[in-house]
């Protein structure tokens, strides 16, 4: 199979390119290198399976002249991360909106399947025990910027779904829930990264509010073999499918979890909203995935543990992270 994995330099989706390398398949990538980075591609370049097309979403004729040749798309290009969203809202909204309906459309007009990444955010300020894939969205008013990409994801599953109803396309949507795992950066708000990056400094590591708000995170590796099943399952198309982990701890746990497992002697500081992003920022007390129905079609459950994530993070951290110079290279320069 050829696949064609839009935003594939970036953190899932090279991970997704690896995999589908791995078994024998062949991989387009379309980036356009804002958050996505080629040495994320390094070994898949390498097997010659893999060929890189840098360019933007926005781009009709480059995306046409990329969807021609596939017979799979995932779709996963997108402004991602709270801050980015928050900083950059046009922008954001432009690639979110746009660029999905030029990929989709482009796709189901050649006949391919198209498999699109949505997110946890499309839950909104819904406070349900479980997140089911039919709960309801509750979201703030428009007058608040994060808002934006909670709708922006909604369009991009109306608009599958909207696709498979009136046109029998072969579309699905999966919703991620806070995945982590090597090549993650601390950038634009990914928590875990940052408290790593923070531990092994020996700088503070810096908790935004109270610290109670809880997260399920899902390490990448979990989340890949989750895409690949919903790949290949005929029974997945027209659905709707979340993509987590039924494990939930508090960002303040976490911090003294990474603090403990890098052996740092780094404190917890909190940080009020206000003073992390803008006046008015709503943050969301917990979002728990029901996995019920992508367990029932595919057989899917996550196995890694907050420990090996942490782990994964910390090993890759200190893998990338810049030699240091010598006095003397100092001194010259």
């Amino acid at each position: 199979m050829r696949y064609l994995v839009t935003g594939g330099a970036g953190f899932i989706g090279s991970h997704l390119t690896d995999a589908l390398v791995a078994r024998g398949d062949e991989v387009l990538v379309l980036d356009d290198l804002s958050t996505g980075r080629i040495d994320n591609l390094k070994g898949a370049l390498a097997t010659g399976a893999v060929e890189l097309v840098e360019g933007s979403i926005l781009d009709r004729d480059l995306v046409d002249s990329c969807t021609a040749s596939a017979d799979v798309c995932l779709h996963l290009a997108a402004a991602v991360g709270v801050q980015l969203i928050l900083e950059q809202p046009l922008d954001s909204l432009l690639r979110n909106v746009r660029g999905s309906d030029v990929v989709i459309s482009s796709m189901v007009e050649r006949g391919g399947k198209v498999l699109v990444a949505s997110s946890s955010e499309i839950y909104g300020k819904n406070g349900d025990v479980l997140l089911s894939e039919d709960s309801d969205r509750i979201l703030g008013p428009t007058s608040t910027s994060r808002w934006a990409y909670s709708m922006a994801k909604g369009f991009s599953e109306f608009l599958a779904k909207a696709y498979t109803s009136e046109r029998d396309a072969d579309t699905v949507v999966f919703r991620f829930f806070n995945t982590v795992g090597p090549r993650q950066t601390g950038s634009y708000g990914m928590v875990m990264p940052r408290f790593v990056q923070q531990a092994l400094a020996g700088a503070p590591l810096t908790v935004y509010g109270d610290g109670t708000q809880r997260r399920c995170f899902t390490h990448v590796r979990d989340v890949t073999e989750a895409v690949l099943r919903l790949c290949d399952e005929a029974a997945a198309t027209g659905k709707t499918f979340n993509i987590g982990s039924p494990h939930e701890i508090t960002i303040g746990d976490l911090a003294h979890k990474v603090i403990e497992r890098t052996g740092s002697d780094s404190e917890v500081i909190m940080v009020p909203y206000d003073e992390a992003y803008a006046e008015g920022f709503e943050e969301i007390g917990c979002r728990h995935p029901d996995l019920s129905l992508i367990r029932r079609v595919t057989g899917w459950s996550p196995r890694l543990t907050i420990d090996e994530m942490i782990d994964d993070v910390i090993a890759y951290s200190v893998a990338t992270a810049p030699a240091a110079v010598p006095v003397d290279a100092k001194e010259v320069a």
